[in-house]
């Protein structure tokens, strides 16, 4: 029998050797429980992530996003759970906003994803911790781990607060951005940065009025991308009553269809290129302010000087430069 050969993990910790063995052999509990390391943080989720790097890059990960009410766990439920019947892995991350005042979030879509869970669907809820853009740090490690443990697609749903998430494109191969009629016009859609990150656009709940019309729009934005340059591939519109159940064969049919395109040229490779850069990007943004939050503990001496010449006398000496431009 082919017994899959791990990477060495850079510990002595024998639980976390055995999570990754018994992890390999298929036990979602032990994948649970990296997953949870790699949500705290810390030198056990950098050990999971030497685990995991060079294992990870087989699976499609997707990512929905849009705005409050727009009906994306449902769409996500729907989407789980037809893969997990027809014979595939899935995997979702369910990404819940924190409380800015306790910290604390509802992590509800085990509730509302109960039937995709019971069709062997893995379903993981996670909350944001006040990290912006409502993608929390811990995403791509958790994405590496399923993806290393054989789950495949990978389904990212982040949170709508106020304007979509555009977050998320740096952290999926497939983008889909849900809207509902009465969305709000094609203006503040580009604010939002829509046409940017969307592959594939939902109009949801359509059986309410005003549907066509938020094709429309969608229809004459995308028109105006293609004429000013921003799109590279037009995004394809699809449209959807998740609750129903109509419209989702041929969403799932945009899905891959977009995930053939990806994979018969280069794409897959630039995005994924671009993904790595945006994590080593992300990570350094918070370990240079871990940085600086000890660095400005104790500056009572330094009151007389401005806010500005302290700030540049402290980056001089963390980046060890003689000049700053």
């Amino acid at each position: 029998m082919f017994v899959r050969q791990w990477p060495p993990v850079a510990s002595e910790d024998s639980t976390l050797i055995s999570l990754v063995e018994k992890a390999s052999e298929g036990d979602r509990r032990s994948v649970g429980r990296l997953l949870t390391l790699v949500e705290r943080g810390g030198d056990s989720a950098e050990q999971v992530a030497e685990a995991t790097h060079t294992l990870s890059g087989k699976s499609h990960v997707i990512g929905i996003t849009g705005a409050p009410g727009a009906g994306k766990s449902t769409l996500t439920a729907c989407l789980a759970r037809d893969l997990a019947v027809s014979e595939y892995k899935p995997a979702v991350l369910a990404v819940d906003p924190s409380s800015p005042l306790t910290g604390g979030a509802i992590l509800g879509d085990r509730v509302r994803m109960e039937e995709a869970s019971e069709a062997g669907a893995f379903i993981r809820s996670m909350a944001t911790r006040g990290h912006a853009g409502g993608l929390a740090l811990a995403v791509p490690g958790m994405v590496r781990v399923f993806d290393a443990f054989g789950f495949n697609p990978i389904i990212i749903e982040t949170v709508g607060v106020g304007q979509v998430e555009v977050d998320v494109a740096s952290a999926a191969d497939t983008v889909v951005v849900v809207v509902t009629s009465g969305w709000g016009d094609a203006v503040q859609a580009n604010k939002a940065g829509l046409l940017e990150i969307a592959d594939l656009f939902v109009v949801n709940k359509a059986d309410r009025p005003g549907a066509s019309d938020a094709r429309r729009d969608l229809e004459l934005m995308i028109d105006l991308s293609q004429l000013t340059g921003q799109a590279v591939r037009r995004p394809e519109i699809v449209i959807t009553t998740a609750t129903e159940g109509e419209g989702l064969d041929e969403f799932k049919k945009a899905i891959f269809e977009h995930k053939e395109l990806l994979f018969e040229g280069e794409q897959i490779s630039i995005r994924r290129s671009k993904r790595w850069k945006a994590e080593v990007r992300s990570r350094l943004d918070y370990l240079l302010s871990e940085v600086a939050k000890e660095s400005i503990e104790n500056l009572e001496e330094e009151k007389s000087s401005s806010p500005g010449s302290v700030a540049r006398k402290i980056a001089k000496n963390l980046l060890k430069k003689d000049e700053l431009r």
